[in-house]
């Protein structure tokens, strides 16, 4: 039978676990449920309803991608190269869909009504975004590292 949880996380697989945390609640948080996100995202009246339709869509895609990859993560049944690596693809998925909607005419990463809040010179989001596919890139090196 499947165990769901494994008692030993390896540190490949904690920093793909944090990740995935991130991923299925921050979307959420930040553009629903914190008052300062969701005046700029959901709660935004200056938003029309089928762009709110779409950020709405992407914290759902969020949410499923990030409790798919939990699911594959916390399983210890064999294969768990393979799915680490799966995982981490999964997760990624979100993140650098964030940075590539930034190349597409007319989009900006804030509505000019709000302030352009940098941190070392990123926005916090795509700061969010780099800091945790450079983790997910790391899970994925030292697990081939551990293997080899």
């Amino acid at each position: 039978m499947t165990t769901i949880v494994s008692k030993n996380l390896s540190a490949p697989r904690v920093l793909a676990v944090l990740v995935a945390v991130i991923t299925v609640f921050g979307a959420l948080l930040a553009d629903f449920v914190v008052p300062a996100g969701a005046a700029q995202h959901l709660r935004n009246d200056a938003w029309p309803p089928h762009a709110k339709f779409h950020d709405a869509q992407y914290i759902v895609m969020s949410i499923l991608l990030g409790v798919l990859a939990l699911t594959l993560l916390l399983r210890r049944d064999g294969g768990t190269r393979a799915r680490l690596w799966t995982a981490c693809a999964i997760l990624a998925t979100p993140w650098l869909g964030l940075l590539a909607a930034l190349l597409f005419p007319g989009t900006a990463i804030h509505d000019p009504e709000f302030a352009d809040i940098t941190i070392i010179g990123l926005h916090p989001q795509v700061l969010l975004a780099v800091l945790l596919l450079a983790m997910l890139a790391a899970a994925v090196a030292l697990n081939a590292r551990r293997r080899n």
